[in-house]
């Protein structure tokens, strides 16, 4: 028996197609709850202050940089969701003179429009943003050339090459969007072979950074995080770094400050993980097969899944 259709988009797979029973047992976890569902290659991680988190997600930067030497380069992946840490990176980098000109970063993904990866003239470029949130911010004497910032392109060979040129990644930071995605990993479309069941994640796993088509909810998402709710602004396409990427990093980050994903969402995926329940309809879910993967949350932004008519 097919299972049932998306209560958002039906032409898609997502959340809501899930077990009705899994969905009432996520509703009912509690901040403490959550705290709980660390396991070894999972951990939970609770911070009390805005200020406290984005710091910590600003150190990751720092921690991977300052391992990277010239004969043994170090590099970390980032998000554009959030982007309040880019700016303290910056400062932490310059007030400790720290000198990064070894270090790599690759950005996760790209906005695609009209058959190539938007410029950094396009007021929603995520290039855009981390160059000017944070590496144009720091000193030229301490950073690190231009051929050592890797950004998704249309053309995704010379990116995907990059992975596999020498240089370690340290860690993998993202953040969770309301389809339950990192990156642009949307679930997939309801069709073809997968018209009655979502892949299985043998299959998830094997995409690469590709161009891929968004999910109704994730545009929706783009347009009020970062559109002014300008839905006709944002694209529907984007350039996404994949699975396969994701596994050629020791580490994997998530940054939850509950500005994002909403109170559902945020338990919904560290539930998964911490069962090893896998689904490719909740495409985070996948890393309850990654090796070491830590969610960090913003104690005041988990909120509750308590109905509150508004």
């Amino acid at each position: 028996m097919p299972r049932k259709l998306s209560a958002i988009a039906p032409d898609w797979w997502d959340y809501t197609t899930l077990d009705a029973d899994l969905i009432e047992a996520v509703a009912r976890l509690t901040p403490r709850d959550l705290e709980r569902l660390s396991r070894p290659g999972f951990k939970v991680v609770m911070y009390d202050t805005l200020e406290e988190f984005y710091l910590a997600e600003a150190l990751e930067y720092v921690d991977a940089w300052r391992q990277s030497t010239d004969d043994n380069p170090v590099g970390i992946c980032g998000p554009i969701g959030p982007t309040e840490q880019l700016p303290l990176v910056a400062r932490l980098v310059n007030a400790l003179r720290l000198d990064v000109r070894s270090a790599h970063f690759w950005g996760m993904d790209e906005w695609y429009l009209d058959g190539r990866e938007v410029p950094v003239t396009h007021p929603l470029s995520f290039e855009r943003a981390d160059r000017e949130l944070c590496f144009d911010r720091i000193d030229k004497k301490l950073r690190m050339p231009d051929a050592h910032l890797h950004f998704p392109k249309a053309d995704t060979a010379p990116y995907r090459k990059s992975w596999d040129a020498g240089v370690r990644c340290a860690v993998m930071q993202g953040g969770q969007g309301d389809v339950k995605h990192w990156a642009f990993n949307d679930p997939p479309q309801r069709q073809g072979r997968w018209k009655d069941e979502p892949p299985p994640p043998t299959e998830y796993r094997k995409l690469a950074t590709r161009v891929v088509k968004l999910h109704p909810l994730t545009i929706a998402q783009n347009a009020r995080t970062s559109g002014g709710g300008n839905i006709a602004l944002v694209p529907t396409m984007a350039i996404s770094v994949g699975p396969v990427e994701t596994w050629k990093a020791e580490k994997v980050s998530i940054w939850q400050a509950g500005r994002h994903d909403n109170p559902f969402g945020q338990r919904l995926t560290a539930y998964m993980i911490s069962k090893r329940i896998v689904d490719t309809a909740v495409p985070m879910s996948l890393l309850a097969d990654h090796p070491n993967v830590q969610f960090n949350y913003y104690r005041g932004g988990l909120g509750t899944c308590a109905v509150e008519m508004h």
